[in-house]
């Protein structure tokens, strides 16, 4: 995702594996896309995805947390742990773009 990107590019000094602190249903992710391994996937933005969020990311020995999420998780969650937020934009660059992905999607 978009933290790890951004913390590869800034020269984090370790990534930490967050899958031994996971509960509920980004535990259940995680066993069902067994290729996730360096990012904490945020599996929505009710009270319970938030809660289980919070829970996992205080359990965990990160010194810092950088959060890529579309929503600034720092606002909704009671983090223990220091954060700095990333934003992206999608940058079309070439062909097929967007538009063309998904019109052939469309089309089927």
């Amino acid at each position: 995702g978009a933290g790890y990107v951004a913390a590869v590019k800034y020269g984090a000094k370790e990534i930490i594996d967050p899958r031994p602190f996971a509960i509920g249903s980004i535990k259940k992710t995680y066993e069902k896309y067994s290729h996730l391994s360096l990012i904490l996937p945020a599996m929505g933005y009710g009270d319970k995805q938030i809660k289980e969020l919070e829970v996992t990311i205080n359990s965990s020995d990160a010194e810092l947390v950088v959060i890529g999420t579309p929503i600034d998780l720092s606002r909704v969650a009671k983090l223990d742990k220091p954060s700095v937020r990333v934003t992206y934009e999608l940058e079309e660059i070439g062909k097929p773009d967007l538009e063309d992905v998904l019109n052939k999607f469309l089309a089927r």
